[in-house]
């Protein structure tokens, strides 16, 4: 067995090995322990269809980098996986498979011959995310996997349906649905994506019946007019009251329609009077309900024209709506036309405009079960993080219709209602009933739809526990802790949850909903195939490692604000893991002796204070520990990114610029008590730090910490375990201690250090080698002296400074020095040890005669009467400003070469 890391951080050689010990050693599983308190997250389930992208890949590691943490803090921490079974996306997957292996369409395979298909392309592909998953470092309980049309969802599924419908909540009506005419099914209102796009406002006359003027009505949709059924104005409308009551000609059609007076119309909008077609218009069908109007429709599923369009009949309804406004215009009905920014509803899954059609389809009532969900986010039963996604919960929820759950697809729930063939009558139930509850006949048919998408996943934080039976996992594990989610399906999913679960556990499903952003391209697009900007998780992964991309995603984003993919940031990760690797790397060798063996270190068996630490020690014992408490509070608030960035800090900026370099020499010495100190504290830290920085890098910080001497008690929990190792992942987060705070120590070494960046900054202003051996003055008084005095060696030691002179008087300073101000304390380095006089007259005599070079040359171009009068304007401002920034430079080499020439 390797005794220390490999020479060279290559994440693929231990991420897969390190995943697969974890999965097969069972460190995901959660186990219902009555010691412990439970936390749980149900992962939102991966469409079968999808591919791993970058957003599940921010979502993924978000509930990872939560559940790992909670876990570490002695959470009995449950990740509940699964996958949708995505009605309509699943199934035009298979019926292109069908039709193109087989070339036939669904149709003539029947239902069942079709299931079967689906069913055994989800076998093939359906598990093709959830592998994917595994390459992010997901650590959920696998064995706990759901599927959304698995036996245990199904029964829940017709379990709320039959429930609702005997409550009154749900029913079967002939309302005006969102109809998609490619995926060929109804939509809910959150399953249509709304854009404002370039349109046209067409005017039509519709002449008045008795020969008079008439009125005239703008439409965006003239291919609708065949369906008609009245013109209505506002009955405050001074321009129409008279036409109140009377009847209008459709043109050329030559349908007469009532004119009705309604408060729908607004008269400050165009002309103030619209025409009703209530068969295709939600706000339509409304007005028509008040008034009582007939519902004809013009427009078929498919979207072409039907009968009522007359010789328009087949054709598409946009075709239609070229052709028919030809015609109106020839026969003289325009009035105008008008360009306008029109909102546009597109299905969401194939972007095709939506139609909005009169179906008998299946409504849940959403009035009463809108309101406890209303009442949680109020009396902050149910959190948003950010709050601000509150207010469009709350929106959604306030607006909210009923929600049309009916699909005309054959792959999903079929909705568990039967008909009598015989004497008509439904029945709702669980399962399929044997004969007719009225006539007793046994000829019944199921309704042949399936059930929204969304109606599933809606119980998906109980229905995957157990429910509706209470087993011990829902008893134990619900109500879950937090809901990771995309603020792009909050109307989706987030509402449809918390309203199910308060009608059928009495409970908020969660705690949290924290809401996170889209991640974008460089230039701020949102990523689509369209503009050919994605990013594909494991082609990066397969480039830094999953740990880069986990570090790059969690520091950059901030709770509800998109965040942009840029590839400088995902180096510098893959740069933060070399460093931790390099630095670990030199810990462990300086660990061993010849033979690999780890050498004694000192022991904190009676605690810190026996210890002879020194200052060093307790300034990263308390860095460290500083850390903790910073780490976890913000963690606390869900701020992954800061907690992220403290870790980092604490660890490249500290530990490894820092404490190595201050500890380097006494490793090398001769002080055997004083090594052991420095390798316990050096292990101790580095340990500490893993374990902060495991949830957010998981892998490196695992293959690290199999190669750090284990402690007494962390060899007894490696005895304990099932196959004798002991993995971080299962390691105790740390605790912040008063006790380690060591305030006085921290302000030592914090003066010692910010000293030697200014000897630093000194001697590269100076253009002075590191290497050149320097004395210093240091100016100070009362406390502030006895400070800088205690940090002497470490001054002495980063700085390389051969001699240091503490002084409270300015006195001693010599002349001729360069000087920097550290708070109360002042720092003077002699000109003498900083410079070689000969070398640097030299430099700057060459470096006068450039710069004389470059004034003459600029002077000389902005005095040319033909230069400036051909530049741009922009040419010359820059010319301009290299005149002004060459003769500053001048200036000052100038005199620091007279200053110079005085010491030769």
């Amino acid at each position: 067995m390797e005794k220390n890391l490999a020479k060279t951080y290559n994440p693929k050689d231990f991420e897969e090995r390190i995943y697969t010990k974890w999965e097969e050693t069972g460190t995901f599983r959660a186990e219902r322990d009555a010691d412990k308190k439970p936390f749980t997250i149900v992962m939102p389930p991966p469409n079968i269809t999808g591919q791993l992208h970058m957003g599940h890949a921010l979502d993924h590691i978000l509930q990872d980098v939560l559940t790992r943490w909670k876990r570490m803090q002695g959470y009995s921490a449950l990740w509940l996986p699964g996958s949708d079974h995505a009605s309509i996306a699943t199934e035009v997957k298979v019926v292109e498979k069908i039709r193109e292996e087989e070339g036939i369409e669904k149709e003539a395979l029947g239902r069942e011959e079709f299931l079967k298909r689906a069913w055994a392309w989800k076998e093939e592909y359906g598990g093709r995310i959830t592998k994917q998953c595994r390459k992010l470092g997901d650590s959920c309980d696998w064995d706990r996997e759901r599927f959304t049309m698995d036996e245990g969802c199904n029964k829940a599924v017709n379990e709320m349906f039959v429930r609702l419908y005997e409550k009154g909540l749900i029913y079967r009506g002939n309302r005006l649905i969102n109809w998609c005419p490619e995926c060929g099914t109804s939509l809910s209102d959150a399953e249509v994506e709304h854009e404002d796009k370039n349109g046209k406002y067409w005017y039509f006359r519709y002449p008045a019946a008795d020969g008079g003027e008439g009125i005239v009505v703008a439409t965006s949709r003239p291919e609708t007019m065949f369906a008609d059924e009245a013109i209505a104005v506002h009955p405050d409308d001074e321009r129409y009251k008279e036409l109140i009551g009377k009847k209008v000609i459709l043109p050329i059609v030559g349908k007469e329609i009532p004119v009705i007076a309604d408060t729908y119309p607004d008269p400050e909008k165009g002309t103030g009077a619209v025409k009703i077609t209530p068969a295709h218009d939600p706000n339509d069908f409304e007005v028509g309900e008040r008034h009582n109007l007939d519902r004809p429709s013009c427009i078929n599923d498919d979207a072409t024209m039907n009968g009522l369009a007359g010789k328009y009949a087949g054709m598409n309804r946009f075709e239609c709506r070229k052709a028919w406004v030809a015609d109106l215009e020839e026969a003289g009905f325009l009035v105008k036309t008008e360009e306008k920014v029109i909102p546009s509803g597109e299905c969401y899954r194939c972007h095709t405009v939506i139609e909005p059609m009169l179906s008998d389809q299946w409504f849940v009532k959403m009035d009463e079960l809108a309101k406890p969900a209303i009442e949680v986010a109020k009396n902050g039963k149910l959190e948003h993080v950010p709050e601000r996604f509150e207010k469009i919960y709350l929106h959604w929820l306030e607006n909210i219709r009923d929600w049309c759950i009916s699909r005309q697809l054959w792959w999903g729930h079929r909705i568990p209602a039967y008909y009598c063939e015989e004497c008509g009558e439904l029945m709702v139930a669980r399962t399929a009933p044997d004969k007719c509850s009225k006539c007793g006949s046994k000829k019944l048919r199921q309704d042949e739809d399936v059930l929204d998408t969304w109606f599933s996943s809606a119980l998906w934080p109980f229905s995957t526990l157990g429910w509706p039976e209470k087993t011990p996992d829902l008893e134990y594990f619900y109500p879950t802790d937090v809901l990771v989610t995309g603020y792009d399906i909050i109307f989706f999913w987030v509402v449809r949850m918390v309203f199910s679960a308060l009608e059928t556990t009495g409970e908020a499903p969660f705690k949290y909903v924290y809401v996170h952003g889209l991640v974008r391209d460089a230039e701020g697009r949102k990523m689509s195939k369209s503009l050919g900007n994605g990013i594909d998780p494991l082609e990066v992964i397969d480039q830094y490692g999953t740990d880069a991309l986990r570090f790059m995603l969690m520091t950059g984003i901030t709770p509800g604000n998109d965040m942009r993919f840029k590839e400088d940031k995902l180096e510098a990760s893959r740069n933060f893991a070399n460093k931790l690797w390099n630095a670990s790397r030199f810990v462990i060798m300086n660990l061993q002796d010849e033979d690999g063996n780890f050498r004694e270190m000192a022991c904190d068996c009676e605690g810190l204070e026996k210890l002879a630490l020194r200052d060093e020690d307790k300034w990263i014992i308390a860095r460290v520990n500083d850390a903790v408490q910073y780490i976890t509070n913000t963690m606390e608030k869900f701020d992954l990114s800061l907690a992220g960035q403290r870790a980092y800090e604490v660890i490249w900026n500290e530990y490894c610029d820092w404490y190595i370099e201050l500890v380097k020499g006494r490793l090398y010495g001769d002080d055997e008590e004083d090594k052991k100190i420095a390798r316990y504290v050096l292990v101790r830290v580095l340990k500490d730090m893993l374990k902060l920085l495991h949830p957010f890098m998981p892998f490196i910080t695992e293959e690290i910490w199999s190669f750090l001497p284990k402690s007494d008690k962390e060899r007894e929990k490696a005895a304990e375990a099932v196959n004798s190792e002991h993995f971080l992942i299962k390691e105790s987060w740390p605790v912040f201690d008063e006790a380690y705070t060591y305030e006085e120590e921290v302000n030592k070494l914090e003066m010692a250090m910010e000293t030697i960046r200014a000897i630093r900054n000194i001697r590269a202003e100076a253009e002075a080698a590191p290497s050149r051996k320097l004395r210093a003055i240091l100016v100070a008084s009362g406390k502030n002296l006895e400070y800088i005095q205690a940090g002497e060696r470490y001054i002495k030691a980063l700085g390389n400074i051969t001699e240091i002179t503490f002084t409270e008087n300015k006195s001693e300073v010599p002349e001729e020095v360069m000087s920097a101000v550290m708070g109360a304390v002042e720092l003077f380095i002699p000109l003498d040890d900083l410079l070689d006089y000969k070398a640097e007259f030299e430099r700057l005599t060459k470096e006068k005669a450039r710069l004389e070079g470059e004034v003459k040359r600029v002077a000389s171009k902005l005095s040319n009467e033909g230069f400036v009068a051909k530049a741009p304007e922009k040419v010359i401002s820059e010319e301009k400003e290299k005149q002004i920034k060459y003769e500053d430079m001048l200036l000052k080499v100038t005199a620091r070469l007279a200053l110079v020439e005085k010491k030769l």
